[in-house]
């Protein structure tokens, strides 16, 4: 008798915990937030960072839909395979009414075909990789970031400008590489039909064999370099390159390399008069991004990257989703970012309905030298609506959903 009253109360007190659970995963909307966060620390803490400034900030305000935003950080290592495998736990397990986050494009890639297939929404914050909104785009995945189609697209803008005609590109080896080469030499002949590219460097990731690069790009007598090595790989060419006078008379295009994620570790080896993508977090003026740097240099004594931007604004975008949705069902959430519209620190964005890319724009710059480091000067925001594909190449470009 004593075992089955025993019995009795462990099913009553099971079936109040199941009872009590739906109760407990409303007190807060959970964010599911991947990323690589041990392999990549330099690049996802200060991503990280913005995200729970962000945070702080909205659920000081009341927090969503009248409940505390919460984001569960997870580590996936970098690892494809590991990602898919905590997306799933955060879905089922966690309560995550949504995922983000990942900074490299196969993760990235690989969890936005998760969503397509399991049809939950993924906002890839900081991936690159165009094929994530056109050739592998699905009705669940928005991107933020400005992609590289569309930074290569305002340097090659620039580089038009020029009397350059003969250029050599050099890229890493591998689907972020190819894609940012390609895409710059497809608008620069567009908008400069003369160019011609006279050679093509294609080292492996984060393996460069710096001085040979140099050597053969020396070879081919450039007017100009087009440059989409980054982290070591970007310090051993600058290095070499500056060594053996590669970039003397010669303008260098370079994507994110004004970053500050790059262009610290440069330090006074930072090469000047390249013309560069990145943030001047240090000299921007507009009232929004000015708040913004001044509230993450008060919060954390430290100044932003480009990622603390991204992270900030991820945040921003999620709210903004689930405020015009006015839920967080994943259909009305869906259906509220196609054509969202929100204010950020760098202006009014835009996720558009036909490729469900953003309009977040990059700055553009050249690189000088000041009190012994890099930093980006003359530079201008380009807005990321005039570099992005009409909706008719958009529709070659990505399949139908």
């Amino acid at each position: 008798m004593h075992r089955k009253t025993f019995l009795k109360g462990l099913v009553g007190a099971a079936a109040l915990a199941v009872a009590g659970l739906p109760a407990l995963a409303q007190d807060t909307i959970k964010i599911g937030e991947i990323n690589h966060y041990k392999r990549m620390a330099a690049f996802a803490e200060p991503y990280k960072m913005g995200i729970e400034l962000a945070l702080e900030e909205v659920n000081a305000a009341g927090g969503v839909l009248g409940k505390p935003l919460e984001f569960i950080f997870r580590d996936d290592q970098g690892d494809p395979g590991e990602a898919i495998k905590i997306a799933e736990e955060l879905m089922t397990r966690d309560g995550a009414v949504m995922l983000t986050g990942t900074i490299l494009s196969n993760v990235g890639l690989a969890i936005s075909s998760l969503a397509a297939e399991k049809k939950y929404l993924y906002l890839a914050s900081e991936p690159l990789a165009d094929s994530i909104v056109w050739a592998s785009g699905n009705d669940y995945t928005f991107r933020l970031r400005t992609s590289t189609y569309m930074q290569a697209a305002m340097l090659a803008e620039e580089a038009a400008k020029s009397d350059a005609v003969r250029y050599a590109t050099i890229a890493p080896n591998y689907a972020y590489g190819k894609e940012a080469v390609a895409a710059f030499k497809s608008v620069l002949t567009q908008l400069k039909p003369d160019v011609e590219f006279v050679t093509e460097q294609w080292p492996a990731l984060f393996k460069i064999d710096a001085g040979a690069e140099v050597q053969a790009l020396e070879r081919a007598k450039p007017d100009a370099v087009f440059n989409v090595t980054f982290g070591t790989d970007l310090a051993k060419f600058v290095r070499e390159g500056t060594t053996r006078g590669l970039f003397d008379g010669r303008t260098v295009y370079g994507m994110l390399t004004g970053e500050p994620e790059y262009l610290d570790p440069l330090a006074d080896e930072a090469p000047v008069g390249w013309i560069v993508t990145g943030y001047p977090w240090y000299d921007v003026t507009d009232a929004s991004n000015k708040a913004f740097v001044d509230a993450y240099q008060t919060r954390y004594s430290d100044y932003p990257r480009i990622g603390s931007l991204v992270g900030y604004m991820t945040v921003q975008s999620i709210v903004a989703a689930l405020e015009k949705a006015g839920s967080t069902e994943t259909e009305a959430l869906k259906a509220a970012f196609k054509g969202l519209e929100l204010d950020t620190p760098v202006g009014p964005i835009t996720y558009r309905a036909i490729d469900h890319q953003a309009t977040m724009g990059a700055f553009v710059g050249t690189i000088a030298m000041k009190d012994g480091k890099g930093v980006m000067v003359d530079w201008t925001y380009k807005n990321g609506a005039d570099y992005l594909p009409s909706d008719e190449e958009v529709a070659k470009l990505r399949p139908a959903n």
